[in-house]
């Protein structure tokens, strides 16, 4: 194991435990967050809201497992273009604050997630 694979680890941990947290909270919050989708004009918000908890505690597992890391972060980056656009252009601070994360996440699927991971650092996902 080499000082690499570490902090590979690491850096997968913490950009996970922000999904985690935040599918987390929609399902202890159900209808609070989709009251808030709504007063932000989304359509479906019911359905969207589940399919968010979903994909974020299902990718933030994947990200802590180090399984199919590469097609986790992608995901994760993806959803967060429209999650941007639809509830953080406003202040300043969450648009840069997406951009970083979506910038983690690239990182996450153009590197090999290290040894510490089911993927085994393998390029082959």
């Amino acid at each position: 194991m080499e000082w690499e694979d570490i902090i590979a680890l690491a850096g997968r941990l913490l950009i996970a435990a922000l999904f985690l947290a935040s599918a987390f909270g929609k399902i202890t919050n159900f209808p609070g967050t989709v009251a808030y989708m709504e007063g932000a004009g989304m359509f479906g918000a019911p359905f969207f809201c589940a399919a968010a908890a979903a994909l974020e505690a299902a990718c933030g597992v994947a990200l802590v497992l180090g399984c199919q890391t590469r097609w986790a972060a992608a995901a994760l980056a993806a959803y967060l273009v429209p999650v941007t656009w639809i509830f953080h252009l406003s202040p300043r601070v969450e648009v840069l604050k997406n951009l970083a994360i979506m910038g983690a996440l690239l990182q996450i699927v153009a590197w090999e997630p290290g040894r510490l991971s089911l993927d085994g650092g393998s390029d082959e996902d």
